[in-house]
This record gives structure tokens, C-alpha cells and sequence, in this order.
């Protein structure tokens, strides 16, 4: 039997991209899952019949959030692994864009799951004693992000944010940090500007490919078990190797005859 069979996960955002591909993992380990996200989806994740439970909530709001504890507790009666999965940003000029976009952008990123993350906690030690909180950051977040400023130091205040948790809520909750690279996800064709932008951008990766859901959910796999007891306040990269310095690419493009510099 697995480690996770007796034990009740929440994964914000998890009706679609990497969040639907942790939630499935999960289940497939026969844990209780539940997922939260602002609209009823399509479908669910599932695995051999069985689904992950929906709420509606919007992260950014206090109370929604304490509705999905709530009721996740009302329904198993504990809560052992919260992955904070929920974010994003579409593009904006850090010149230009609004203050209320702004905020709107770190209050969803940071904010929201610092919020989820104090209510976790307290429900932890409540009910199992322990717990496991992941946070879905990203290489904005340790890297410049032009295009999407707001979102990179959302990110990089919550890889600190995962560290200072860490030290404050041991030894009884571990709180980590995944560190997504590229994604191919449903939204990644518009943001990549289609497929033959994706492919574009896998053959300079050290992989050869973007990663996918499946792979940041392996990582949260390990992080939560018990494979991983001594490990809290660190900041995992799920990269594929990393994006290579510009001056590689354009010398990768020129040995193969593709210089597009000009």
C-alpha cells in the first residue's frame, strides 16, 4: 500500500496543466484529493474511477480559502499535503502596466499562498500532528522575467517565503519549494506562440524538451514522502538542465547553419 493511501491532499489550481497532473498523481497513489480552482471544470482529474473532489474558491480571497479547508476537513477529517499550484501572469510592460494588475499578480503568486499555508498549517497540527507544503514556484522567480516583472518577483518572494516557513514550522511541518522550468501545458502553444515555437525552444534545452506536468508531479511525489524527511526549506529545480546563456544558442545556431541573429 502506498505511503500517501491514507492521506488528503489539496492542490490549488488543479483542474487543468501541471495542477491536474499533480492531482493525478496523487490519486494514482490512492490519496484523497482535492482540488479548488475559480470555475467548475469539464472534467476532474481521475485515476481507475476515482476522482478528485472540487471546490470553487478563488485563492486570492481570505475566505474562499478557508471555505476549501473547511470543507476538506469536514469531509476526511484531516489534511496532510498542500500543494500551492495556483498562478501565473499574461505579459505586461512594467512600464505601463496598472497598479491594480499589479497587485492583482503578487497577491495570487505570494500572497494567496502564504494565506493557504498559514490555514494548512494550523489544520495540520490539528489533525495529523504533520504535514507537507509544496510551492509551485518557477525560473522567473530566480532569473530576470521581462514581459512579466510582477510575476518573477511574486516567485522569488515565495522561494524565500518556502525558506523562511521552513525554519519557522519545523519540526513538524516541511515546507519546500519546486522550481518549474519551461512547460508544455494546454496554454503553452499561445504563450509559445504555437508548435513550431515550442519545438523551437526544446532543441536548444539540455533535454530536448519542454517538461511537463508529469514531471513536476513526481517531485511533489517525492517531496512529500517520506523518502524526503530531512529535507524542508529547500527549492528543488524541475529544469530539464536549464535555459543556456544566449551566446550558446546563437553559436549552436550558427554551426548548424541557422544564424538568425541579423
Amino acid at each position: 500500500m502506498s505511503e500517501f493511501a491514507k492521506k488528503t491532499i489539496i492542490v490549488t489550481g488543479g483542474t487543468r496543466g501541471i495542477g491536474h497532473g499533480i492531482a493525478s498523481a496523487f490519486l494514482q497513489e490512492g490519496a484523497r484529493v482535492y482540488v479548488c480552482g475559480r470555475s467548475q471544470p469539464d472534467t476532474l482529474p481521475e485515476w481507475n474511477g476515482r476522482s478528485a473532489g472540487f471546490i470553487q474558491a478563488d485563492v486570492r480571497k481570505e475566505e474562499q480559502i478557508q471555505l476549501v479547508i473547511d470543507r476538506t476537513l469536514a469531509e476526511t477529517g484531516r489534511l496532510d499535503i498542500l500543494i500551492n499550484n495556483a498562478g501565473g501572469s499574461p505579459e505586461a510592460d512594467a512600464a505601463t502596466a496598472s497598479t491594480g494588475f499589479s497587485e492583482a499578480i503578487i497577491r495570487l503568486n505570494l500572497i494567496a499562498p502564504l494565506i493557504f499555508s498559514q490555514k494548512a498549517c494550523e489544520a495540520m497540527r490539528k489533525t495529523g500532528g504533520c504535514g507537507s507544503i509544496i510551492n509551485i514556484a518557477s525560473v522567473s522567480g530566480v532569473r530576470p522575467s521581462p514581459g512579466t516583472a510582477a510575476y518573477g518577483a511574486a516567485k522569488a518572494g515565495l522561494i524565500n517565503l518556502t525558506q523562511s516557513l521552513a525554519q519557522e514550522w519545523g519540526p513538524d511541518i516541511r515546507v519546500n519549494s519546486i522550481i518549474a522550468g519551461l512547460m508544455q501545458t494546454e496554454a503553452a502553444d499561445d504563450h509559445y506562440e504555437g508548435s513550431s515555437g515550442l519545438q523551437k525552444i526544446a532543441a536548444v534545452l539540455p533535454l530536448k524538451r519542454l517538461g511537463r506536468p508529469e514531471d513536476i508531479a513526481a517531485a511533489c511525489l517525492f517531496l512529500s514522502s517520506d523518502a524526503a524527511a530531512y529535507i524542508s526549506g529547500a527549492s528543488l529545480e524541475v529544469t530539464g538542465g536549464g535555459e543556456p546563456p544566449v551566446h550558446r544558442v546563437l553559436a549552436e545556431q550558427t554551426r548548424n547553419g541557422k544564424d538568425t541573429s541579423q
